[in-house]
């Protein structure tokens, strides 16, 4: 008995570029990022004073000369969901070293919330198995900052 076999239709696939597009550029006193106070203000320069929660990516060359400035993801007022490979995408495409990752806090508390701390701990192993040093992780007001690695948490 010869079986026969059913056609299977050809499936399309989607033929891609991935492209790392300069949106502008943004002045910076320094040469390189030797504190997280220096990527706070490079950071707090770019995304203002927003009203919701911007999670945001500066990506640094070996020797912490900034390469990369990207809002990763906007969220609500409270609230910023965010995936390691959103954040290590453009990391990868711009050849980074390192990298500081930071978020404001519209209500201009910079206590860490659970989630905080849950995303900083998936974002440094992420960056582990890629080979990207997840340097800090800050939490922006206003006029202040909080630095999760000095307070301990990375």
């Amino acid at each position: 008995m010869e079986e026969k076999q059913m056609e299977v239709p050809a499936k399309r696939i989607q033929l891609v570029d991935v492209v790392l597009e300069r949106k502008g550029s943004q002045m910076f006193e320094g040469r390189r990022v030797r504190s997280p106070e220096d990527a706070a203000n490079i950071i707090r320069d770019f995304i203002g004073d927003s009203d919701r929660e911007k999670f945001v990516v500066l990506g640094l060359s070996t020797k912490n000369e900034p390469q990369l400035l990207q809002v990763v993801h906007t969220g609500s007022i409270n609230a910023s969901i965010v995936h390691p490979r959103e954040v290590m995408k453009s990391l990868i495409l711009a050849n980074c070293a390192c990298c500081v990752v930071a978020h404001n806090h519209p209500s201009n508390d910079t206590t860490p919330s659970p989630e905080d701390i849950d995303v900083t701990e998936r974002l440094v192993e992420a960056g582990k198995l890629l080979g990207i040093d997840v340097m800090d992780h800050l939490i922006l007001a206003s006029n202040s900052f909080r630095s999760l690695k000095e307070a301990g948490y990375m």
